[in-house]
Order: structure tokens, then C-alpha cells, then sequence
């Protein structure tokens, strides 16, 4: 089976208004044998945070720019241009932006590409893809 190599330039890719000082850009999706990712950049302005939530797989965060406060399951760390978190299946996080002035940019990969976020104040859960990624309302 032949697969063809795939460039993808995020200024070609579509961006998500998530409200709240929140875009998304989703990059790829990808399902090889019994590997499925989604990935995408997420910016959050000063002071704008996602709200807590889980989701039903994996995922990893890598710190591209700024700095954020992060929550994992009721533990908060700072995290800093080429941290890396991991989160597993089903534990509470949020980010935070904690600069003043300074956007955070966030890439982050998610062991499915049928991967979902339920936000936990509201129990509302949204599936993530390339249609509804960003989608989720944030707080700032």
C-alpha cells in the first residue's frame, strides 16, 4: 500500500475562534494501522485559559511560545517554551496564560482522532477534529 508524503503550512490551514483570547488551528489527522493522532496549535492570549476539563484519550501538550500555569489532576506547575506535558486518559487540566502581554502557543497531540473534551463545570462534551476542534467555549 502507497502513501504520499503530505506537507501541511498552518497559514494554509483554517483557524478557530474560540472566544476569550482562544484560536485554534487544527494541523493533521492521521490513521496508520493501529496509530490515530490529531494535532494542532492552540494560542491563548494573556490571561485567557481553557477551562477544566478530560478528554477520552491520551494527549500531549508541547510549549512553543509564552509561559502558562498548567493544572493536572489538582496539581499546578508552570510550564515554559520546549516543556512538554502528558496527560492520560480521563484526568482533570487546564492552561492558563500567565504573561502579561505575551500570547502562549501550544501544540498538542491527541492519541485519537476520535478524540473528545468534556469540560467539567458543564459536563458538555464536544468531539475534537477538523470540523469542531476549538469549539468549546474557554473562560478567561
Amino acid at each position: 500500500m502507497s502513501q504520499e508524503a503530505v506537507i501541511l503550512h498552518p497559514a494554509d490551514l483554517p483557524v478557530k475562534d474560540r472566544g476569550a483570547g482562544i484560536r485554534t488551528t487544527p494541523l493533521v489527522t492521521a490513521r496508520i494501522g493501529s496509530t490515530s493522532l490529531l494535532n494542532g496549535v492552540t494560542k491563548l492570549a494573556p490571561g485567557a485559559a481553557v477551562p477544566l476539563h478530560i478528554h477520552n484519550c491520551e494527549e500531549s501538550v508541547l510549549v512553543v511560545s509564552g509561559q502558562a500555569r498548567v493544572h493536572i489532576n489538582g496539581v499546578e506547575r508552570d510550564v515554559l517554551p520546549g516543556d512538554v506535558t502528558w496527560i492520560p486518559t480521563g484526568v482533570p487540566h487546564f492552561f492558563r496564560n500567565t504573561s502579561e502581554a505575551e500570547p502562549m502557543a501550544m501544540f498538542w497531540t491527541y492519541a485519537s482522532i476520535d478524540a473528545t473534551r468534556t469540560i467539567l463545570a458543564t459536563g458538555v462534551t464536544t468531539r475534537i477534529d477538523e470540523e469542531h476542534a476549538g469549539a468549546v467555549p474557554a473562560t478567561a
